[in-house]
């Protein structure tokens, strides 16, 4: 009896939220179904990259979840109305002077104090033509950084026109340059001869390179990243003791681990199919699983883009057709159950520039009829089998995608059969997102259209996916993110002066002018604004899912079961 009793107060006591607890938070265990890549923060481009480099990597400030700007390695974000921000005339142009103060205790995983060196040195690895980064323009925008040797935390960034946005650091990530300086001394005369030789790719579990709550234990590329406490961490300790992103490309194989136990839990980068996620959520009620399904209305912006070196693409009207031709009404009620809503372009609803006023913008609205007329004028007449020619030519286009991806994968046997009733054939190519992000979208190498998400923040210039100097070529390296290829001037002009327009007003003029020539012109076909999912045990406290590009995992520090 007493055997008894003692087994029943132990299986009691090992059931108990508390032990349950303490158990969670020796070990958290994330799927993600996107690949990661370089963890070097100025040359990742992968949103499953961010994801991670937010647990371990810091900068200046931050958008939290309440879509409110706060201070991450600075003690507080300067302003005009505390002159800790200054618009000067230098040398006959007007500049914002910005006085940033790095909190003392930053450190690098090895110790060593981050301080204005560390800045000063990612704007010079930027500025090196070999180096290919997303947005140079996120570095370039600083002019100079300059301190005092006595005060290395103070920082007087001196910006290269008097811009609004200035306290918007979330990007201008710090290199360790104790560090990654030798390196980059070595190999910056060589192309991509940095970032292949940096640390972060021959030794990514070099402590120092990171500044935030974790580091970097364990790197297996192709399965998963092992992160552990920075003991060099000043800001609330971390509660769990180990984390384990693990990657699982194929969404489908993601509940099973789920369930399983193989994983606690889905970041909002399992990007699980959303009919998986809604029969997902379906069973947890029915079946009475112990997971919480997470809906996070996001600013994430599914969309197409067309490479407009393609002979076929570079007519306007195709590229206005091929909109038509697509009931996206249709195809999110059908395939999302109306959870994520119809884009009319690359701005979220909520964003202060959002407008759907068809007198300041052109709208689509499905039409067959109206994508048929405007083909039959561009001179592409039906063939025999249905599929439209031109001069002997069959109108037949290649749409890519990341592979093993479900919910992308449908809306493509969605699209193809839209457009093969409007004349247009479509031939479908998947590749692993790795190859996909880091090669064919980056290098312009897609034929045809390329399939995939932007994720943005409310007044954000979209100068970096749509103004003609970010363009990538081999001879800027490959950096910025315009990948079809649009040229502008209204446009070029326009995300020019929203850098240094300080009236809210004449800035959402602006953004219109914008979206006036993107909706016109087509370089990009928008799909729907995403929904965030992610899948969490019910004992997860201070997760919040933030809906854009700064990731909940620039508050994992505060998890906790």
């Amino acid at each position: 009896m007493r055997t008894f009793c003692l087994l029943s107060l132990i299986a009691v006591l090992l059931n108990s939220p508390q032990v349950l607890a303490n158990a969670k938070n020796q070990e958290l265990k994330i799927g993600i179904s996107q690949e990661f890549e370089n963890l070097n923060p100025m040359i990742m481009t992968m949103s499953a990259t961010s994801y991670i480099y937010a647990m371990v990597g810091r900068t200046l400030t931050t958008l939290d979840a309440d879509l409110k700007w706060i201070p991450q390695l600075a003690k507080e974000i300067p302003s005009l109305e505390k002159g800790t921000a200054v618009i000067k005339d230098i040398k006959g142009t007007k500049k914002i002077v910005v006085y940033w103060d790095i909190i003392e205790s930053a450190k690098w995983g090895d110790g060593v104090p981050v301080t204005c060196k560390d800045f000063a040195f990612s704007r010079k690895v930027a500025l090196s033509p070999n180096v290919s980064i997303g947005s140079k323009e996120v570095y370039t925008k600083v002019e100079k950084i300059e301190w005092d040797p006595k005060t290395p935390k103070k920082c007087t960034f001196t910006y290269d026109k008097a811009r609004w946005d200035f306290y918007d650091m979330g990007r201008f990530f710090p290199l360790p340059q104790h560090l990654e300086e030798p390196i980059f001394n070595k190999f910056s005369n060589k192309k991509e001869g940095y970032e292949k030789n940096s640390l972060y790719v021959k030794s990514p579990t070099t402590a120092g390179l990171y500044n935030g709550p974790y580091k970097i234990s364990e790197v297996k590329l192709g399965d998963h990243i092992s992160l552990s406490p920075n003991t060099h961490w000043s800001g609330t300790p971390p509660k769990i003791q180990k984390v384990i992103v693990k990657l699982i490309p194929n969404t489908g194989t993601l509940e099973a681990n789920l369930r399983s136990g193989q994983i606690d839990m889905i970041g909002t980068l399992g990007m699980l199919a959303m009919d998986q996620a809604l029969n997902l959520e379906k069973k947890v009620k029915s079946e009475n699983l112990n997971f919480n399904v997470v809906f996070t209305p996001s600013i994430t912006y599914e969309h197409i883009d067309l490479n407009l070196d393609n002979p076929i693409l570079k007519d306007k009207a195709v590229r206005q057709a091929l909109v038509y031709a697509i009931n996206r009404e249709e195809l999110v009620n059908a395939l999302f159950e109306g959870k994520q809503p119809v884009a009319e372009h690359l701005i979220f609803p909520k964003d202060p520039w959002y407008t759907n006023d068809p007198k300041l913008i052109k709208i689509y609205r499905y039409s067959r009829r109206e994508a048929q007329r405007l083909l039959d004028e561009a001179g592409w007449v039906p063939g025999s089998d249905g599929i439209r020619v031109k001069n002997g030519k069959r109108l037949t286009l290649t749409l890519m995608t990341t592979a093993g991806n479900k919910s992308r994968e449908l809306v493509q046997v969605y699209l193809q059969e839209q457009w093969k009733q409007a004349g247009i054939e479509i031939n479908i190519k998947n590749e692993p997102a790795r190859v996909y992000f880091s090669e064919t979208t980056k290098k312009r190498k897609f034929q045809g259209m390329a399939m995939y998400a932007w994720v943005s923040s409310p007044e954000n210039n979209p100068k970096v996916n749509l103004s003609s100097k970010n363009i990538p070529t081999e001879k800027n390296g490959f950096s910025g993110q315009n990948y079809p290829g649009w040229s502008n001037k209204t446009v070029d002009m326009a995300c020019e002066n929203l850098d240094t327009e300080f009236s809210s007003q004449k800035r959402r003029e602006l953004a219109i002018q914008i979206l006036k020539a993107y909706t016109e012109e087509v370089p990009v076909i928008p799909l729907y604004y995403r929904s965030d999912v992610s899948v969490v045990p019910p004992g997860l406290k201070n997760y919040r899912p933030t809906g854009h590009q700064y990731s909940e995992t620039n508050e994992i520090e505060k998890w906790t079961f």
